[in-house]
C-alpha cells in the first residue's frame, strides 16, 4: 500500500474540500482508493489467518463512502479527510466488535472492539465482567494489552483518538446504577464502549511490514473483543 501517496491526497483534499477540486483530481482519487482497497485486502487476508470468523467478508464489506453525510452537521465539507476500514464478521453496522484501520495525515491508527452499545447490552457486559472477573482481567491487564492500549489511568469522561492509545472512548462519571461502587475494578464498569486504539506514525502502512505489526496489535486486543462479543452475539 502506497501510504505516502494516499496521505498526500488526503492532505490535499483537506485543503481543497469542494466538489470542483475533487472532480478535477478524480483520477488521483480513483488511484489512491484502489491502492487503499488493496491494502485492506491484505489486512483482511492476514486477519482471517487468526480470526476465521471474518473469512466471508470482501473488501467492499469493510470500506466506507468517501462522501460525508452533512445533513446534521454544521461542517458542510462534502468529503472526508481520511480513509477507514472496519473488518467485522457481522458487518460495519453491527454491534459486534471488529478491527479498524484508519489513514489520516497525522492521525493514523488501528483499533479493536466496538464504539457504541445500548444500555441493556452494556449491563450484560458489565455483569459478565463481574461474574468472570479473572477471565476479564486476563484480557485487559495482560502485558500485551497494556503495551498497546494502557491509558495511563485517565479519569476523563470522553477520550479522544488524538491520544497515543487508550481503552474506552466514553465513560460514565461514576459507577453505573445497580453495580457496587466498591468493586476493585469499577473503572471497567464505567466504560460505555470497548474500543481499544493505538496511534501509529504516518509511515506505519508503508511496504508490507505493517501487516506483522498490525497483527500483533490486533492479537493483543482480540481476547477482550472475544470476551465482549460472546455477550453481544446473544442480542444480534
Amino acid at each position: 500500500m502506497n501510504a505516502k501517496r494516499i496521505l498526500k491526497y488526503l492532505r490535499q483534499i483537506a485543503a481543497n474540500n469542494n466538489r470542483a477540486w475533487y472532480l478535477e483530481h478524480k483520477a488521483e482519487y480513483d488511484a489512491i482508493r484502489a491502492d487503499f482497497e488493496q491494502g485492506v485486502a491484505q489486512a483482511l487476508e492476514r486477519i482471517v489467518s487468526f480470526d476465521p470468523e471474518v473469512a466471508h467478508l470482501q473488501v467492499k464489506d469493510c470500506t466506507y463512502r468517501f462522501n460525508r453525510d452533512t445533513r446534521f452537521s454544521p461542517d458542510k465539507s462534502p468529503y472526508k479527510n481520511h480513509l477507514g476500514a472496519y473488518i467485522c464478521a457481522k458487518g460495519k453496522k453491527a454491534l459486534r466488535g471488529g478491527y479498524y484501520l484508519h489513514l489520516e495525515p497525522g492521525h493514523c491508527l488501528v483499533a479493536v472492539g466496538n464504539y457504541w452499545l445500548p444500555t441493556n447490552i452494556l449491563t450484560s457486559c458489565r455483569n459478565e465482567m463481574m461474574g468472570n472477573t479473572e477471565a476479564w482481567l486476563k484480557c485487559v491487564e495482560s502485558e500485551a494489552f497494556l503495551k498497546y492500549f494502557a491509558d495511563s489511568g485517565s479519569t476523563s469522561m470522553n477520550e479522544s483518538w488524538d491520544k497515543p492509545q487508550g481503552f474506552g472512548l466514553e465513560k460514565l462519571k461514576t459507577c453505573p446504577s445497580g453495580f457496587p461502587r466498591d468493586w476493585p475494578y469499577v473503572r471497567y464498569l464505567r466504560l460505555k464502549d470497548y474500543c481499544a486504539w493505538h496511534a501509529v506514525p504516518d509511515s506505519f502502512f508503508e511496504g508490507d511490514g505493517w501487516l506483522d505489526e498490525m497483527e500483533e496489535i490486533f492479537m493483543a486486543a482480540k481476547p477482550m473483543m472475544d470476551f465482549m462479543n460472546a455477550v453481544i452475539d446473544d442480542y444480534e
